[in-house]
């Protein structure tokens, strides 16, 4: 593995809330080309790393590097300036705005001119093209003119990773992407997901299990805040310790 192949660090990432331990000593790395799935039960604390990485909740301890820099401290806006994108359980897009609207918002957001107060949003060529793009990239060229409130689940979801990748990251935070969906939405988005991996290092956060072991190629395992395995698809498959902490064997 090459350093620059590794885009995003987590070590040692411990979050406590009075004597409540969330997160216990969590270390896993992000390599460019792969998905990497956090699974765990709920409580696990799952949701409680990814907002750490993501900057929206700070650690009581431990580090998080970022494409080589100690981000530590950095709030959401920098980490996302600086090249990560994350989406969220629950549906984050604008229903009344078409989807090339919630497109150009999120572009407009990554490099906003705050001086050009006067320009037109529809008239930025740098947003729109970066909207369109994303869209395209993200199965919904066909609905740009949209609104987003009229598309089905998977679409929504579909549109949430646009809007993250009008931003132009390198990283991707996905949590639960699969919620909800049927059989035909879940095999688009895990298409989706294995052509976005070529250029990104995606973090996974899912209960499908199936889904899981066919994209994922590291897995993450989380019982009660702390990583009681790591590795392949087919070592945590065979572990023991996964299998009674997590899948309920004997």
């Amino acid at each position: 593995m090459l350093p620059t192949d590794i885009l995003l660090r987590c070590t040692h990432i411990t979050r406590r809330w009075g004597g409540l331990v969330a997160l216990n000593g969590v270390s896993l790395t992000l390599q460019r080309g792969t998905v990497h799935a956090v699974i765990g039960t709920n409580g696990a604390g799952k949701s409680t790393l990814i907002n750490i990485l993501s900057g929206e909740l700070a650690p009581s301890s431990g580090e998080v590097e970022l494409l080589g820099q100690r981000v530590t401290h950095w709030p959401q806006p920098k980490r996302a300036q600086a090249g990560l994108g994350r989406s969220y359980q629950r549906n984050t897009i604008f229903p009344s705005f078409t989807v090339l609207e919630n497109c150009r918002l999120a572009a407009q957001a990554h490099t906003q001119k705050p001086w050009y107060w006067w320009e037109d949003a529809q008239k930025c060529e740098r947003s729109t093209h970066a909207a369109r793009e994303a869209a395209l990239r993200a199965g919904l060229e066909q609905l740009l003119e949209r609104p987003a409130g009229l598309l089905s689940h998977g679409q929504k979801r579909q549109l949430e990773i646009a809007m993250c990748l009008a931003t132009h990251p390198q990283v991707l935070l996905l949590d639960e992407p699969l919620a909800g969906m049927g059989a035909e939405e879940t095999e688009r988005m895990l298409a989706l997901l294995t052509e976005l991996k070529k250029n990104h290092a995606i973090l996974l956060v899912e209960h499908d299990m199936d889904a899981v072991f066919r994209i994922s190629d590291c897995i993450t395992v989380m019982v009660n805040g702390a990583v009681i395995a790591s590795g392949s698809p087919e070592f945590v498959r065979n572990s023991h310790e996964v299998r009674q902490a997590y899948l309920g064997e004997h």
